[in-house]
């Protein structure tokens, strides 16, 4: 019974995908499209117009991407937390070579990070991925040393910031042009596929970058000593 439920499941999914993707691709751009293509490097500065059009055109979808990430982490964190008395094995040391790769990369490992969302406004890279590689430099320390506890305050606050002065440059926006994330009227466009470019476009990727990466770097530390309650408790 259960096999022809699934069975009619997969054909009923099959039939939804079929009416919804289109046989054929499109032969012209709808509107928005059009205009996205037309005038957003013109509008925004930016030589990338994809990481442009998510943060200014579609900030909205952004700032609730941050806002489920933010959740997300806080939720996580919270379980995580509530574990206490959790008997767990004692980890093994990293060995000398792990320990001592972990510190030579750590720094190159962070300064990738930031240098992708940096430049965001440049390359396929962005706010995300940018935190995302300065998280996992973080990680990589965590695991030379099961030991160390981050600073969860400084943390905090980084994030906060980040977060609040995302909400500023979209009230920039609205102030200097009329409209949340506007990039005109904030900032110089600058030239054209250089560094100070693309207005505010580049200042938001740096704080989502920071936010984003202090986050993962709190749940990641939040997720290694989790045995421990608050981190005060020994590993047993």
């Amino acid at each position: 019974m259960k096999q022809i439920v699934a069975l009619v499941a997969v054909v009923l999914l099959a039939v939804v995908l079929w009416r919804l993707v289109p046989l054929a691709a499109p032969t012209q751009l709808g509107p928005v499209a059009r205009h996205y293509a037309e005038w957003g490097v013109a509008e925004n500065g930016g030589s990338n117009l994809v990481t442009s059009i998510v943060v200014n055109y579609r900030g909205f979808d952004t700032l609730g991407e941050v806002t489920v990430l933010f959740l997300s982490v806080a939720g996580a964190g919270f379980v995580l937390r509530r574990r206490h008395g959790l008997v767990v094995h004692e980890p093994i040391p990293a060995s000398e070579i792990v320990q001592t790769g972990a510190r030579l990369l750590f720094a190159p490992v962070v300064l990738f990070g930031a240098y992708i969302f940096v430049h965001g406004h440049l390359t396929p890279g962005g706010g995300f991925q940018g935190g995302a590689v300065v998280a996992s430099g973080v990680l990589l320390l965590l695991l030379a040393d099961r030991d160390r506890h981050l600073p969860h305050g400084f943390l905090g606050l980084l994030e906060s910031l980040s977060g609040f002065s995302y909400v500023l440059a979209g009230l920039a926006g609205l102030w200097a042009a009329g409209s949340f994330l506007a990039n005109r009227g904030v900032l110089p466009l600058g030239s054209w596929n250089r560094l100070l470019s693309a207005g505010i476009i580049p200042v938001i990727y740096m704080v989502i970058g920071l936010k984003v990466g202090s986050e993962l770097a709190a749940l990641l530390d939040v997720m290694m000593h989790a045995a421990g309650g608050d981190g005060e408790e020994a590993h047993r």
